[in-house]
């Protein structure tokens, strides 16, 4: 820490470890060469004491003391500082940016045990962390910004950065970051009536998720209530969502308001990073797929926002809209100027609200008729609801200043209409497609004191603290939380349900307690309170509720509408806040998409139970998912439910196979059949029966299974990318079961049904390989079965299928020697070293360190080869310039918005046969060498303006890419484009490390003109691999792909022929 006085706490352009730029706080002259052992020792310490922590947690040793809780706070601050400006340490810490990963995981565990963590790296805007990213990246993208200024100028930051108490300073520390700047520096906001200026404005670079923003208005883990959805309503809960940044410690806040896991923010990313850095957070997912969670977390974005650009979403950028927002919308109100009027009325103004509202406005401009006259009756009242209810209403209450006006206006009973609709059983017999329907009343949010009526439930919402104190009363032991209820409902004479472990039955996502009266009248105190009549049972029950005060939560009933509301304005069943939120802020994000049609039509749902029945097929489906993927094999009682389920679905499922093959003949045009029927019930229905048949595997009805693989295979609707899989199954059974099970079927003994059976599966197989909806990653294995069938029947030689043409080759071995850099172990003797990537010499290069993958690059780049590490992103960016125009081609419905990056099908099975015809007449031109001047002529019309388009790196340069493509042979980068297009969503991982190419003398190009489709050079793909790698399956489906089209694969082995210590 006494080294650490003598930086500059904002370094100048120049600096280096010499001289400070600020006063030092330390008076003593430094020695000759001091410097340089200083800065050495400094970030040293700190690289050290993050492997420490992370070496400590991988082996299962948790430090959770103060002390070092702020030693990995000090650590990650200063990886950080070293991370932005290297120069300060002579370029001797390449691995900041992984230590401050490996603080900030270790700070977020450690958050969960001490409060104080929260002040450190926690939520929200990342506290002292995130503000001390904003101010150095600012500072590094414009130099100008802050020149001149010095530690003095941002003394309650540098506070910060030194103390150890808890103190939340997020407004002082974003009035010095911006007090300091330079009127000549851009700003980074809008300015009232200069919105146009400064047209490619800096943008924050946190990439931090919206759902940061409330993950804070949480409890401990181990705190948790099983009712997660219960929110305080007593008055110390209006103070800041953050109630862990509070000086304060004491007071209940919203901590029984669930908090969902959000994984660190990456502050060194810029906001160009591939969309894969979002991959890092735990993203709170609102989803269908499940009626027994609250949420679904999810490592990948969703089907919604992956056609979004890569907006900043960060609070910074949110509170500008905000800003933005509420003085426009104060001048519209009184016919006011901006100037007269504040910027921002906390409370009044959300970016929350207002995309809740555009989702909802939206759908009931469009499709109103989804909905009943209960229904529209809900959504009026929520349009009377304040601005306030609403923020409250939507999970936030940090700037409400009359909570309790807002808590009253939402627990308020609401009379509703009489039923107008018939009745959905009828409809549809056998499915229960209006599971949550409204009754005579609603509310918004349900009161504690009306539900709350067992001691499992109001001791499930106790914080730890508090149970042990109400158990040591009791004389009750326990080790945990869940032990503690288990031993007061006994004491109770309660029977222990599911919420003791932290499931809830009636929350306000999943619950249908409150729903099984379909015309409940409203909250009843005499009807909902049916607490036992024993006197102890009363004596706890009371004294908990007295602990717990009055909560509440949102109505199941009025949830699961609004619910439906999302899934139709997203046409998915999944999304986060950010998806909505992205449209909102991508308006003022000065960025240039494609052009393209934008269509939404409102005929993807045709009526209300073609929407009911769709719900209804998505929770099916879960349930059969939920069965499968639990834990442990599935005992036949599941195995039967699945085949319950599957018996339910089957005929309705050959209903809309029959009604989509007539709308297909007769209704669709332009391929929009592909895309609309996802939302069709059958798209449910056809992976039931999937799942079904795996259940008929286990059971041995092979018969069974491959009757339904033959309907599967009959109809080409459903599912298109798994008929490949289909393929394979039906050719396996044929093979090796249906001679045993279908001795009526034919005739003869044994042998001669065998050899029947093996002639269909030789059949089945070159029915796939002529199919084109089986795709191409299939083919390999397709063709190995048809060779060895054909052998088994002896089948003449001249007349078995040849495919030497596109046998796979061998990747090549590469050996690539380099001398491997090794720090210092800091870890006690005996601890396991910390997994991170090896740090190699690049002899061949630049001289300085480098990873295993640069090494090697510098390798073949001195045999003659051009070259990138660039795993996926060069075959993305080439696949987005050949494919351009058939990507923005118009599909009715997959263009909702002005703001995508690609089709909304781009990530689905749908997106190859809408544009079959289109597809395939491009994969003939690129075959026939007119890749080059398809790119060249998307470079000339879009490069100026750096269109926004998915996967399409505008880093890459245009003449290295032009010559890659004439290297390829015109049949291989068809293939490749073809695999892309098939199945872009998996297709993006697993490609090589490397892509290399290199081009043939100039002049034999210029004596052979004629030979256009021929390349012009070689392509090779190399996977880098360092001691103990492994292919993983992506990379190896990859490798058979490119094998396949004969492309050369090189598996490169970096093998060090020197190991160097390094400090």
């Amino acid at each position: 820490m006494l080294h650490r006085e003598y930086f500059p706490f904002l370094p100048t352009p120049e600096s280096e470890p010499r001289g400070p730029v600020d006063q030092p706080m330390l008076g003593a002259p430094a020695p000759e060469g001091w410097w340089d052992d200083s800065s050495r020792l400094l970030f040293g310490a700190a690289e050290h004491i993050a492997a420490i922590l992370h070496e400590a947690s991988e082996c299962g040793v948790h430090l959770m003391t103060p002390f070092a809780g702020f030693c990995a706070f000090s650590a990650g601050y200063l990886n950080l500082y070293v991370a932005k400006y290297p120069r300060m340490n002579l370029g001797r810490s390449p691995r900041a940016s992984d230590c401050l990963k490996m603080c900030l995981d270790y700070l977020e565990k450690f958050r969960l045990v001490w409060k104080i963590a929260d002040g450190w790296g926690g939520t929200r805007k990342i506290k002292t962390i995130h503000h001390a990213s904003v101010l150095y990246e600012r500072a590094t993208e414009d130099r100008t910004r802050y020149q001149g200024r010095t530690r003095a100028d941002f003394d309650t930051l540098h506070q910060s950065v030194h103390e150890f108490r808890v103190v939340d300073r997020s407004d002082a520390h974003t009035r010095e970051i911006r007090g300091a700047e330079r009127p000549s520096a851009q700003a980074t906001w809008p300015v009232q009536g200069h919105e146009h200026e400064h047209e490619h404005e800096h943008e924050l670079d946190t990439n931090t998720l919206l759902n940061q923003l409330f993950a804070e208005v949480s409890n401990n883990l181990d705190e948790q209530g099983a009712w997660s959805q219960w929110s305080d309503t007593s008055g110390e809960s209006s103070r800041s969502a953050s109630q862990y940044d509070s000086t304060s410690t004491s007071g209940r806040a919203a901590k029984r308001v669930k908090r969902d896991e959000v994984g660190n923010a990456d502050f060194l990313d810029s906001e160009e990073s591939d969309r894969g850095n979002w991959a890092q957070k735990k993203s709170s997912r609102t989803s269908y797929k499940t009626e027994n969670a609250d949420t679904t977390s999810s490592p990948e974005a969703t089907a919604f926002e992956n056609v979004l650009p890569p907006t900043q979403i960060d609070a910074d950028a949110i509170e500008t809209y905000e800003r933005m927002r509420s003085s426009t919308t104060q001048a519209d109100d009184d016919g006011a100027t901006a100037e007269t009027k504040p910027l921002w009325v906390q409370g009044r103004s959300s970016i929350y609200v207002d995309a809740f509202n555009l989702a909802l406005d939206t759908v009931l401009e469009e499709e109103s008729e989804l909905f009943d006259e209960k229904e529209k009756e809900v959504f009026r009242k929520w349009k009377d609801l304040t601005y306030e209810a609403q923020y409250f209403r939507l999970g936030y209450h940090s700037d409400i200043s009359e909570l309790e006006e807002a808590i009253e206006a939402l627990k308020a009973v609401q009379k509703l209409p009489p039923k107008d609709s018939q009745d959905t059983e009828e409809l549809v017999p056998g499915f229960d497609l209006e599971s949550f329907n409204l009754g005579a009343t609603f509310t918004f949010a349900d009161a504690s004191e009306d539900y709350i009526d067992t001691v499992e439930e109001a001791a499930s919402l106790l914080l730890l603290d508090e149970l042990k104190a109400l158990a040591k009363d009791a004389k009750i032991a326990g080790k945990n939380k869940a032990e503690l209820v288990k031993g007061l409902c006994r004491m109770s004479q309660q029977q222990v349900g599911l919420m003791t472990l932290g499931l809830s039955r009636q929350n306000s996502r999943d619950s249908d307690a409150s729903v099984s009266d379909p015309e409940f009248a409203g909250p009843s105190k005499s009807g909902r309170l049916k607490r036992q009549n024993s006197n102890r049972n009363e004596h706890y029950l009371n004294k908990m509720l007295a602990i717990l005060g009055p909560c509440i939560r949102l109505s199941p009933l009025t949830y699961k509408l609004f619910e439906r509301v999302h899934l139709v304005f997203y046409r998915s069943t999944e999304w986060t806040e950010k998806s909505l939120t992205t449209i909102i802020l991508a308006k003022i994000a000065r960025r240039k998409f494609p052009e393209y049609i934008v269509c939404r039509t409102s005929t993807i749902f045709a009526s209300r139970l073609h929407l009911l029945e769709f719900e209804a097929g998505i929770r099916l489906e879960a349930d059969v998912d939920n069965i499968l993927e639990s834990s442990g094999i599935p005992s036949e009682e599941d195995l039967q439910r699945i085949m319950n389920i599957f018996e339910m679905v089957y005929p309705r499922w050959k209903q809309y196979i029959n009604d989509e093959g007539e709308k297909e003949r007769m209704v669709y045009e332009m391929g929009e059949g592909a895309y609309l029927r996802r939302f069709n019930p059958a798209h449910s229905y056809t992976r039931i029966i999937v799942k079904a048949m795996w259940v008929m595997g286990r059971r041995k009805e092979y018969a069974r299974e491959h009757e339904l693989l033959e309907e599967l295979l009959d109809q080409k609707l459903f599912h298109l990318a798994r008929r490949g899989s289909w393929y394979q199954r039906k050719a396996l059974l044929e093979e090796h079961y249906m001679p045993s099970v279908d001795a009526d079927g034919a005739v003869g003994d044994l042998g001669q049904r065998k050899k029947q059976w093996k002639r269909i599966a030789a059949t089945t197989c070159e029915s796939a390989l002529q199919d084109p909806d089986c795709h191409l990653i299939h083919h390999y294995d397709l063709q190995k079965r048809l060779i060895k069938l054909e052998k088994k029947l002896r089948i003449p030689r001249r007349l078995q299928h040849d495919f030497g043409h596109v046998r796979l080759a061998e990747p090549l071995e590469v050996n690539v020697e380099g001398i491997q850099l090794k720090r210092t172990p800091s870890a006690k003797p005996g601890t396991q070293q910390a997994s991170t990537k090896t740090i190699w010499l690049d002899e061949l290069d630049t001289g300085g360190e480098c990873s295993v993958e640069e090494m090697c690059l510098s390798h073949f780049r001195s045999q003659g080869w051009k070259g990138y590490h660039a795993e996926g992103g060069a075959i993305r960016t080439i696949f987005a310039y050949l494919f351009y125009d058939i990507l923005f081609l118009y599909i009715p419905n997959v263009f909702q918005t002005e703001y995508q990056t690609c089709p909304l099908d781009l990530h689905t099975d749908a997106f190859f046969p809408a544009r079959a015809s289109e597809i395939n007449h491009r994969l003939v031109e690129i075959a026939n060498g007119q890749g080059e001047r398809l790119l060249r002529q998307v470079w000339d019309r879009e490069h100026e303006s750096r269109t926004s388009v998915v996967g399409l790196n505008w880093d890459f340069d245009v003449d290295d890419m032009a010559e890659l493509v004439r290297c390829f042979k015109g049949s291989a980068l068809a293939a490749i484009c073809k695999v892309m297009a098939q199945e872009y969503k998996h297709r993006g991982g697993g490609v090589p490390d490397l892509i290399l190419w290199r081009a043939t003398d100039k002049s034999a190009d210029e004596e052979a003109p004629s030979t256009r489709e021929e390349p012009r050079g070689e392509v090779m793909f190399a996977e880098v691999k360092s001691a103990n790698d492994r292919l993983s399956d992506t990379q190896r489906l990859w490798i058979h792909v490119l094998t396949g089209a004969g492309v050369t694969v090189a598996l490169c082995n970096a093998i060090a022929k020197e190991v160097r210590e390094v400090d």
